[in-house]
């Protein structure tokens, strides 16, 4: 498997098939302020590290090239995108990084999960991942690579869609069920695979069986040849946050799933733990935490 095999490898692709499945989302955008239209260009060069030139980015998002040009411009004067002469494709700078890095240090979460992460990736040789519910996608917070040269292009700060990801699946069926609903409403379930989930009442069934198990999972719904099983952080059995371990089919057999999920909701536990104020306050990243070495 070379090393460029990465699970959003396909974003490009993907690309086309939002835009010819997400035609209403096209509109909303064309009736957005600048503003928001600004801030569907940074989410949307967000989705792929490959980048966009102004052509496809205003094919895509629907927007009259003319305005799509202005609000580049002014995004890359205020030095929130860069554009690469070789190839006129923009993505986004360094100083948008600054940005989500301070917003992360205002939850202890990315630090307390990541001892807990190492040691999830020792005992299964593959790559961990914490998520957190943000708006109507999950955000990822924090990620420790499993060994070998198969790598995923995840990362810190990376936003995903909630109905085909573990992690996403995880942070919504272990809500209140009104909340839930609420948070559904007029969401979009894009088809990515043949096994993504492309409707509500799918979802709705596929998180009572997650409650049932404990354990969400995305069987190559985002990704061809890609597996992931996600449990989630509770407070008060309310999902603040999400485990996952990724891996490929390969390295993910199906009858390898039971004690990945063991070891994963062992950690999830543990930081769930240390997120209590009155116990988490007395931890720091740098302390060995029972269970992991």
């Amino acid at each position: 498997m070379p090393v460029g095999y990465r699970r959003t490898l396909r974003l490009g692709e993907r690309g086309k098939t939002m835009a010819t499945v997400k035609k209403s989302p096209n509109r909303k955008i064309a009736n957005m302020n600048s503003v928001e239209r600004a801030f569907a260009i940074l989410e949307f060069l967000n989705s792929s590290r490959r980048g966009w030139n102004i052509s496809e980015m205003s094919r895509k998002l629907g927007l009259p090239k003319s305005s799509t040009h202005v609000l580049f411009s002014t995004l890359d004067k205020l030095g929130y995108i860069t554009e690469f002469q070789s190839s006129r494709r923009y993505q986004l700078s360094p100083k948008l990084y600054g940005l989500g890095r301070r917003a992360l240090e205002t939850t202890p979460l990315p630090m307390i999960a990541l001892p807990h992460l190492h040691w999830l990736v020792q005992q299964t040789n593959l790559t961990a991942h914490v998520g957190i519910l943000e708006k109507k996608q999950v955000v990822f917070v924090q990620k420790v690579d499993g060994p070998g040269i198969i790598k995923f292009d995840t990362y810190v700060g990376k936003c995903s869609q909630l109905h085909c990801t573990g992690l996403g699946k995880s942070l919504v069926a272990f809500r209140p069920e009104e909340e839930i609903k609420l948070l559904l409403d007029k969401y979009t379930f894009s088809r990515f695979t043949k096994q993504t989930i492309s409707s509500l009442n799918a979802f709705m069934t596929e998180c009572d069986r997650i409650r049932r198990a404990g354990y969400s999972m995305d069987d190559e719904e985002e990704e061809l040849g890609i597996r992931c099983v996600a449990v989630p952080v509770l407070s008060d059995g309310i999902a603040v946050a999400a485990v996952s371990v990724t891996g490929t089919t390969g390295q993910m057999p199906l009858d390898a799933i039971p004690n990945i999920v063991s070891k994963a909701t062992y950690a999830a536990g543990k930081i769930a733990w240390q997120l209590q104020p009155a116990r988490g306050r007395h931890h720091t990243s740098e302390e060995t935490v029972e269970g992991v070495a």
